[in-house]
């Protein structure tokens, strides 16, 4: 499994490390503290696009800290949410060090995402986020068409996928990976990002999104303006998605070079 550390920031949370790479910001203290900038704008797409004070069904591929876990629980209080995450000595120390709240509904299996969503019921979530590395990239399966169609298979037709993606400036990859989401039946899709990086000043994360309804780009281009940096939402250009071709997404740079937490 990857070698990981949690490790105190000059907020008033903690970071967990990845491959050397900053996972996850997690404040136990305050769920809504939300200090990565991608996390901010997964979180602005949900509230956008599943309007409503009521609970989601939730699977997550990916786990690390359990920020948007925390951040769900809190605000969709009572809902059921499954984790993905097969790095179990990962999950056992934040749950030791960085304890989940009390009352949550929050269950982590240790297993990979494509077997993990492949045990799941048909239609069986409202809201699926993909965020899980392997040495700060995306591994190459979850890009993949097959598994973005069990992805779909799993989503409820009103439901919402999120996935979080590192990528070069260029962001070709980000646009194979909406491709994926629109070959596998998911045919509404559209990015959100700072502005920096959907001018493609730097490598960095977008949140791509995808849905068999129409996204309601207003609503959520209204949502991303209330973030207190600036950000756009923007569609994904035409591509080919991943088949027998699929790989991992770009190796990212050195924190100091292409990386920023706010």
């Amino acid at each position: 499994m990857s070698g990981f550390e949690i490790v105190r920031d000059r907020r008033a949370g903690w970071v967990v490390m990845l491959d050397g790479f900053p996972q996850s910001h997690v404040n136990p203290d305050d769920p809504l503290d939300l200090a990565f900038e991608y996390v901010a704008l997964a979180a602005a797409a949900i509230d956008a696009v599943l309007a409503g004070p009521g609970p989601l069904r939730v699977t997550h591929v990916g786990g690390a800290g359990l920020t948007l876990p925390r951040w769900i629980a809190a605000t969709r209080p009572g809902s059921p949410q499954i984790v993905l995450e097969p790095d179990a000595a990962l999950t056992a120390a934040v749950r030791e060090r960085l304890p989940l709240p009390r009352g949550h509904r929050i269950r982590v299996r240790a297993v990979d995402g494509v077997r993990g969503v492949a045990a799941l019921r048909d239609g069986s979530a409202d809201l699926l986020i993909i965020d899980a590395f392997d040495n700060g990239r995306i591994p190459a399966d979850l890009a993949a068409l097959p598994f973005l169609t069990d992805c779909a298979r799993v989503l409820a037709p009103d439901g919402l996928v999120v996935v979080n993606i590192a990528d070069e400036p260029d962001g070709r990859y980000d646009d194979r990976v909406a491709a994926g989401l629109r070959a596998a039946g998911l045919v509404h899709t559209i990015l959100l990002a700072t502005t920096d990086i959907a001018k493609g000043r730097r490598f960095g994360n977008r949140i791509l999104l995808g849905s068999e309804r129409a996204i309601d780009v207003g609503a959520l281009s209204r949502r991303v303006r209330q973030l207190p940096w600036p950000a756009r939402v923007f569609a994904p250009r035409p591509a080919r998605p991943f088949t027998g071709d699929a790989r991992p997404s770009p190796q990212p740079p050195p924190m100091e070079r292409g990386w920023r937490v706010r």
